[in-house]
């Protein structure tokens, strides 16, 4: 068992989950990472290991099929799965949002509507926010919901949906005429059903086709253009016009403890890579671990990688207790990020001209690793999230 990343605490059940979780990584995800990731190819064979081992419904409740399990415990799957290849967790990380969501939020006929088939990944969801106008500037979405006498017509482009494609339900984000002063409180949620595949999908939606990436290959990321299209009411999440806001803000927040976990994946990983090759690489007669320059690298490396992953876990187990994680996930989101991009340069640099062949995993890390700089909110982003709660709780009294 490696040193690195250990969790105390763990139920026996929690650490089966996660030593299954960990042989399929290694036999199943890491052999076949660099070809798929090369070629952009959706990783089929992988997706369907994840459904019959349950890991689409791990966290939705028992009574709804699924396997009931903590956000820790899914953050820790994620971390695995990370290891291995990141755009599989990506597959799996916008379904677990929006059945966080439906969970929580969501009315009883929601819940047997979605939650039984979303468990098994009959039903897989993706989540939509931004807008090719917009980022973390939520309040300013321009996507509209028109009421009428049976129902909504929405109009407007999205942007930036993971699984976009391979999805057939959205959540997704529009402005409604709520009469509210505050922007956000005129946002509302609604979960667009939806067939898989790209063009125009059903009658006023179209998703035109994968946006080329830098990385994150294999998970496509697609816009959503929304012309005229006609919903029911009873597909607003929780049958609460306006709430949308908050409701999204809960799922960014879990969100945001497994984009932790994804950069801790791949921290770990670059971690591995990095102190196996600098103990078979030679330079002056010794292996490049034995000199300081490098062996000073590596303990920096792992004591970031520990780091980073105290405070996921961390992160976690305060939204599992029912208590307020905001700073908590934002600190756990910025610090994993960061130190994510600067242990796989870091072993970037230790594999030296290697690194830069695409025959060496560390260059496909090299391409992954920034994407987590933003998703679920820039590093800015989460400084101010954090900076707000901080003077909250340390107001000042004179």
């Amino acid at each position: 068992m490696a040193r690195l990343a250990q969790t105390a605490g763990l139920t026996d059940v929690q650490s089966e989950i996660l030593a299954t979780v960990r042989q399929f990584v290694d036999k199943e995800v890491i052999p076949h990472a660099q070809e798929l990731e090369h070629a952009d190819t959706y990783p089929a064979d992988i997706v369907a290991g994840m459904k019959e081992m349950g890991l689409f419904g791990i966290t939705i409740p028992e009574e709804y099929g699924g396997l009931g399990e903590s956000l820790l415990t899914y953050a820790l799957v994620v971390e695995e799965i990370a290891r291995g290849w990141m755009s599989v967790s990506g597959v799996i990380n916008t379904h677990f949002i929006v059945a966080h969501m439906i969970s929580r939020h969501g009315t009883e006929a929601q819940k047997q509507h979605f939650l039984p088939r979303m468990a098994i990944g009959e039903v897989r969801g993706s989540f939509s926010m931004s807008e090719p106008d917009l980022g973390s500037d939520v309040a300013a979405i321009k996507t509209k919901a028109k009421k009428t006498d049976d129902g909504y017509v929405i109009d407007g482009s999205k942007m930036w949906l993971t699984n976009g494609g391979s999805s057939n339900l959205i959540a997704l984000l529009v402005k409604t005429d709520e009469g509210a002063e505050k922007p956000h409180q005129n946002l509302t949620t609604f979960l667009v059903e939806k067939p898989e595949g790209f063009g125009e999908v059903a009658p006023g939606l179209t998703i035109p086709g994968k946006i080329d990436k830098m990385g994150y290959k294999g998970v496509d990321t697609t816009e959503a253009v929304f012309d005229g299209y006609k919903i029911g009411a009873d597909m607003v999440l929780g049958e609460a016009p306006g709430k949308g806001f908050a409701y999204m803000m809960d799922g960014v927040e879990v969100g945001r403890v497994n984009v932790a976990a994804r950069a801790c994946g791949i921290a770990i990983r670059a971690f591995e890579l990095a102190v196996e090759y600098a103990q078979q690489r030679k330079t002056f007669g010794k292996a490049i671990a034995e000199h300081q320059a490098v062996a000073f690298k590596l303990a920096e490396m792992a004591t970031k990688v520990e780091a980073a992953h105290l405070m996921m876990v961390n992160a976690a187990r305060l939204k599992d207790s029912g208590a307020r994680n905001d700073v908590e996930a934002g600190m756990a989101k910025l610090i994993a990020s960061e130190y994510c991009a600067e242990v796989t340069q870091d072993s970037f640099r230790i594999h030296g001209g290697y690194g830069y062949s695409k025959e060496y995993e560390i260059e496909r890390l090299m391409r992954e690793a920034p994407f987590l700089l933003i998703g679920e909110g820039t590093s800015e982003i989460q400084k101010t999230i954090i900076s707000r709660g901080l003077l909250r709780e340390y107001k000042s009294r004179s």
